[in-house]
């Protein structure tokens, strides 16, 4: 039943992010006239209201992180939605892993660039206080913490690891042989 709910929480995660990175992220990478105008005065109000300066100035660093979402991870985020919506697919096991490395690596220099970065305050602000900067941290820190528990999750699981040690005890007993 637990293993079921954070299926769901994935299912949730990977289908919510394919709209997010299509629509939003990718304005980083894309020439504006790409997106109507809705699109990028949501991005603008978003880096306003939110003090996110990357997503309107990225830096390089950033920009190929959303470079890296586009090509590795997009194509995944189908793939990932399908598995865990279906529930049980153990061969989404070293995808997710490699997912979920990948994607915690990109936002651990994300999160201490925005707790120690000193933003400027033109053209686009950042954080200047620490409320600011926790608060910037709040909306980064989900696509930290859910590759994490979906990392435990296929590492930890008994359902998800089964495959793994059967391959690993077959492929033992063949060398017995």
């Amino acid at each position: 039943m637990a293993l079921r709910v954070l299926e769901i929480i994935f299912f949730f995660y990977f289908a919510s992010h394919i709209p997010i990175t299509l629509l939003i992220d990718l304005q980083a990478l894309l020439p504006g006239h790409v997106y109507p105008q809705p699109l990028r005065d949501l991005l603008s109000w978003y880096a306003e209201e939110f003090k996110d300066p990357m997503v309107l100035d990225p830096p390089h660093w950033f920009k190929s992180f959303v470079f890296c979402e586009a090509v590795l991870q997009m194509p995944f985020f189908p793939i990932a939605a399908y598995a865990f919506l279906k529930g049980g697919c153990t061969w989404i096991r070293t995808p997710a892993i490699l997912y979920s490395t990948h994607v915690a690596t990109t936002l651990i220099p994300i999160l201490a660039h925005i707790l120690f970065h000193q933003f400027p305050t033109k053209p686009h602000p950042g954080p200047q206080t620490d409320r600011e900067r926790w608060l910037l941290v709040s909306i980064y820190a989900p696509y930290l913490l859910v590759p994490l528990l979906l990392l435990l999750t296929m590492l930890l699981s008994s359902k998800y690891n089964s495959a793994s040690k059967a391959g690993s005890t077959s492929g033992k007993a063949k060398k017995k042989n």
